[in-house]
């Protein structure tokens, strides 16, 4: 079966498995997913990820997750581009996720990162999604 958004699948396992208070998830590898997972462990907001192989020998990332006295350290994680509806905004109209103390992931130019350091660079692109 394929799968039409991989990145949307991804963030829903991690949410799945924080409500189940799973410590590791494991989610298909590939490159968007990776780079997602690098700003998000450069955040803090999960301990990290490594690649492993399954029983079959297909590539996966294995996810850390991250908790703070018992309760998910990612409250909110939420796709903004979707496949059927992609979202482009300029660095002037990044959005600012709960006066700041939220993270957006954007794939510019010069690779995904975090609205902050888009903002640095002063490159827009593909808001992926909202992290708080």
């Amino acid at each position: 079966m394929s799968m039409n958004d991989p990145l949307g699948d991804m963030l829903t396992r991690i949410r799945n498995a924080q409500m189940r208070g799973r410590s590791t998830v494991r989610t298909p590898a590939s490159r968007l997913r990776a780079w997602v997972l690098d700003v998000l462990k450069d955040e803090g907001y999960i301990r990290g990820y490594e690649k492993v192989t399954d029983a079959r020998g297909h590539a996966e990332l294995e996810i850390s997750l991250k908790y703070h006295e018992g309760a998910p350290v990612i409250r909110e994680l939420r796709r903004v581009s979707k496949p059927g509806r992609r979202v482009y905004l300029g660095v002037k109209e990044l959005p600012s996720v709960r006066q700041g103390l939220g993270v957006s992931i954007v794939s510019t130019p010069k690779g995904v990162m975090s609205d902050s350091a888009a903002r640095a660079a002063h490159v827009g692109g593909e808001v992926l999604c909202t992290v708080f």
